[in-house]
């Protein structure tokens, strides 16, 4: 199917183009959210006469999500997640998880403005790109987390995982100390001596 893009449309081209794309992606996407029309004569008529006031609209959205990228830029949120041992997610941080707390941050986004390539399922730092407008991108950092205090160690740097390994590996020496029969007061002085 041909259409007209009266915006533009990553991956598929600028406004004013005219492009071949599947129908199902015309009639479910495109069309319903006006980001193309239907390449008719009456269309392509319809969109030269119409074409100066669409680029107006296009400049006035790219110059507020440019400014909002000035404010977004390299910002940090935290999000609370549970998790086991070794870091791994009871779940996965979804893009309406993402979107929800930068929202809860002061700014306003829908979850399709952030694209995930892979689900984040860890603990850690993510960098993620959230799209304000077609033109424009801006990079944030999602801290996920077990603890507030976790999240905090994480952002200076700390590798919270390493620690828990170590504090595991003192557990299980502790235990099996236990099952040979030595008791912890013996175990600690013998390590003393």
């Amino acid at each position: 199917m041909q259409v007209i893009l009266l915006e533009r449309v990553e991956k598929l081209g600028q406004m004013g183009d005219e492009v071949k794309v599947k129908p199902g992606f015309a009639r479910n996407y495109l069309l319903p959210k006006k980001k193309a029309l239907r390449a008719t004569d009456a269309n392509r008529k319809y969109f030269e006469t119409q074409k100066a006031q669409l680029e107006a609209r296009n400049l006035e959205r790219k110059a507020e999500a440019q400014a909002v990228a000035g404010k977004l830029a390299g910002k940090a949120f935290m999000l609370i997640r549970q998790a086991g041992d070794r870091g791994q997610l009871y779940g996965s941080v979804s893009p309406r998880d993402i979107a929800d707390v930068i929202c809860a941050g002061g700014f306003t986004i829908h979850r399709t403005q952030v694209p995930l390539d892979k689900a984040i399922k860890t603990i850690g730092l993510f960098p993620v790109d959230v799209v304000l407008h077609p033109e424009v991108r801006v990079a944030v950092t999602v801290n996920v987390a077990r603890t507030e205090d976790e999240a905090e160690r994480q952002a200076r740097g700390e590798d919270v995982l390493a620690e828990k390994t170590e504090e595991a590996e003192a557990k299980a020496a502790a235990e099996e100390m236990f099952e040979e029969g030595v008791a912890p007061e013996e175990g600690e002085a013998e390590a003393e001596a």
